[in-house]
């Protein structure tokens, strides 16, 4: 063969290679990567959020080191993908569905936030909500603290706004709008059937044999009030603890429908000695006769809440009234 024609057989197959290599799987995860890179360098580096108070502030975007004592944000966190941002939490009170942060360093309890350890974590920002509202300005002089908390008057729309919150600041709120437009899907059945089955319900907080009952706008409302359960007295007064109430109130109620949520299993983990089902005046009412005293996940009602995953994990649990 002629040298000019090895030139050209040579350049043609150099042409093929490089042809081969432009539209290779490789190529395109590097085109991918610089798209995703030129996302990230779109965000600004710091923007405006609205705390639960109406309060306007600057927090940095995408941080890499947060704290947060909110459960229900911690929650948003993790179902956006971003749990390894988080380098503190209330390791010790995390409901079990959380409990892969529990590798994480421990920022304290969840009334009673350890300062010196959270200066030491060195964070851009500190998620807190209604129990840690007191040490607030303590926290303050550490990094920007973001106050997100459920208003019981409306708990899924606070609850949309706080998970659109903590998605802005990440990035993420489209998929975050994605996971609220099945939630809400979600809801959107429970409460038919919950209309459908026309059961009258009363919700309980259970504490050492004590009980306290809850009713609209009050810290367990979204049973009622969005969920669209029934309540069998709305006379009960709206309050984080709940309106005590005795065995002999349930069985005058005589309720179809009684959730529990078990204060001594969600802080201690151990069951209370006596259930609420096997008490003689609740075996009594329709609920008891009928098998519909419903205990929910009490780690999860107790302690968490008013996340993407909290919210869901809810309506399985009050599900259950329709399976027995």
């Amino acid at each position: 063969m002629k040298p000019s024609k090895l030139i050209t057989v040579f350049v043609a197959a150099l042409l093929l290679v490089a042809l081969i290599f432009a539209f290779s799987p490789k190529k395109e995860a590097k085109n991918e990567t610089s798209k995703a890179a030129q996302t990230t360098k779109a965000l600004p580096k710091k923007i405006e959020v609205t705390d639960s108070t109406g309060k306007k502030m600057s927090v940095p975007t995408r941080p890499s080191h947060v704290v947060v004592f909110d459960n229900g944000s911690l929650d948003t966190i993790a179902a956006l993908g971003e749990s390894k941002s988080v380098v503190g939490a209330a390791t010790k009170n995390l409901p079990s569905y959380l409990s892969q942060f529990k590798k994480i360093e421990s920022a304290g309890g969840l009334k009673e936030p350890d300062l010196e350890k959270i200066n030491a974590l060195q964070p851009d920002i500190i998620i807190i909500s209604g129990r840690q509202e007191s040490f607030k300005d303590d926290l303050e002089k550490i990094a920007p603290v973001l106050y997100l908390a459920t208003d019981n008057t409306k708990v899924w729309e606070s609850t949309k706004s706080n998970i659109m919150t903590i998605a802005s600041i990440y990035g993420k709120k489209d998929q975050a709008t994605k996971k609220i437009n099945q939630l809400d899907k979600n809801i959107t059945r429970l409460k038919a059937k919950a209309t459908k089955a026309n059961l009258s319900t009363l919700t309980t907080l259970s504490n050492e044999g004590q009980l306290a009952a809850f009713g609209k706008a009050s810290r367990y409302a979204i049973i009622n009030d969005t969920f669209g359960f029934k309540n069998i007295d709305n006379t009960i007064k709206a309050s984080t603890h709940g309106q005590q109430i005795s065995f002999e109130y349930v069985l005058e109620k005589n309720p179809d429908l009684i959730f529990v949520i078990d204060r001594t299993k969600a802080i201690s983990g151990v069951t209370s000695e006596t259930s609420i089902a096997n008490n003689e005046l609740v075996k009594q009412t329709t609920a008891g006769k009928n098998k519909k005293v419903i205990d929910l996940d009490p780690s999860l009602w107790y302690l968490s809440g008013g996340g993407l995953q909290s919210t869901q994990l809810m309506i399985d649990g009050v599900e259950k009234a329709f399976s027995k």
